[in-house]
């Protein structure tokens, strides 16, 4: 759930979200549900050479269980919400 939550709060910024399969797809981050399945518009595909096939795509949603990582922005990074949502976490509430 800290992660859902975090995710959150991300809601309407750009993230960059790399696959299992190595296609990394940029977009703005429209929803998120409990299984971390993500949502994204107004997409890009970060290497348009290797996947030309893709550039057509301006919205897609992706299955949490491919995902490897998600790259956010800067300024996107609250450090005191994730301290809090971990002790919250490590207490069980």
């Amino acid at each position: 759930m800290l992660f859902f939550s975090y995710f959150k709060e991300l809601v309407g910024k750009e993230v960059t979200v790399e696959l299992k399969n190595d296609l990394a797809i940029t977009g703005i981050l429209h929803s998120v549900d409990q299984y971390l399945n993500i949502k994204l518009e107004n997409t890009r595909v970060v290497d348009e050479t290797k996947y030309p096939h893709m550039l057509s795509v301006k919205n897609c949603f992706i299955r949490g269980s491919v995902v490897r990582y998600v790259q956010l922005p800067p300024d996107g990074v609250d450090v005191e919400i994730l301290h809090d949502a971990t002790r919250r976490e490590a207490r069980g509430s």
